[in-house]
């Protein structure tokens, strides 16, 4: 834009802060932001604020993102505290989740998904009775988790999923293939990734739980009714875990499948055993 004399503006500034934010490159997002002043007169409003406190979280650098936050000319809304607190579960700070998922519910009281993820940061550092606490705020308040749902389109028909879901007609046929997909993927080094599980329950029960996401069998389903070959397309209406993530990664690998998923954050385009977010997301 510079090279052909096109003045940008404080939407370009934002796509290209993001872009940052998702290619984890700190460095040119600080000095883009920096030049936003510096060189081009303009202001940063609390969206670019926001960008770089997601930059900054998503690189590890939380007390940074938390200075970013103190700083800013003017209050920080749900979405930057969103941010701090997403980084927070990447990174696993309960103390700073516990401040942002403060100010965030005294923005929206009613936003399930800060508890959700409190949860999962409590659960991840094995903070159990912390985790207990939240959900006993969310049955006194009457707060419900949205439930994941995944789904996948073959033939012409959707198909939808949950956890632990056995409502689908080919329900048997589906979780055999999923679990020899599960032993499949164990050979090529495959770990459920369990940190995030709710339960304070013995590893095998958290495996259990952590295998039987919506993501998981739909994936199954998709290597059990379409043609060799034939990528795979999963829409999620949260944002997929990090084992989810994992798994697909190696099913593109091991069955040579390009696996696409639509999350509520992104897409993830998964092939040859990588995903286009670079396991930045």
């Amino acid at each position: 834009m510079l090279e052909s004399s096109i003045t940008p503006d404080m939407i370009t500034f934002i796509g290209v802060l993001s872009a940052c934010t998702h290619s984890g490159m700190v460095a040119e997002g600080r000095n883009f932001f920096d030049s936003m002043i510096t060189q081009h007169g303009i202001q940063p409003e609390v969206s670019h604020y926001g960008c770089m406190v997601d930059l900054l979280g998503r690189s590890g650098n939380l007390n940074e993102a938390f200075e970013v936050i103190q700083n800013m000319p003017m209050k920080p809304n749900a979405v930057v505290w969103g941010a701090l607190l997403g980084a927070c579960r990447m990174h696993r700070d309960a103390e700073l989740a516990e401040i942002a998922a403060k100010q965030m519910l005294e923005l929206e009281p009613d936003n399930s998904s800060v508890y959700v993820l409190l949860c999962n940061i409590y659960a991840a550092c094995c903070k159990w009775d912390n985790l207990r606490d939240v959900r006993q705020q969310m049955m006194d308040r009457g707060i419900k988790k949205t439930p994941g749902c995944s789904s996948i389109e073959v033939n012409g028909n959707v198909h939808e999923f949950v956890a632990g879901d056995r409502s689908h007609p080919q329900s048997e046929k589906i979780y055999s293939k999923l679990d020899k997909t599960i032993e499949d993927l164990k050979v090529v080094g495959y770990s459920p990734d369990t940190s995030e599980v709710f339960l304070d329950v013995g590893e095998e029960d958290k495996e259990s739980a952590v295998c039987r996401h919506s993501e998981k069998l739909a994936m199954a389903f998709g290597l059990l009714s379409l043609g060799d070959g034939a990528t795979i397309r999963i829409m999620k209406n949260l944002r997929i875990c990090v084992d989810c993530h994992s798994m697909a990664k190696l099913v593109s690998r091991v069955y040579d499948r390009e696996v696409i998923v639509r999350d509520g954050t992104r897409f993830h385009h998964f092939r040859h055993g990588s995903c286009s977010c670079k396991d930045y997301w």
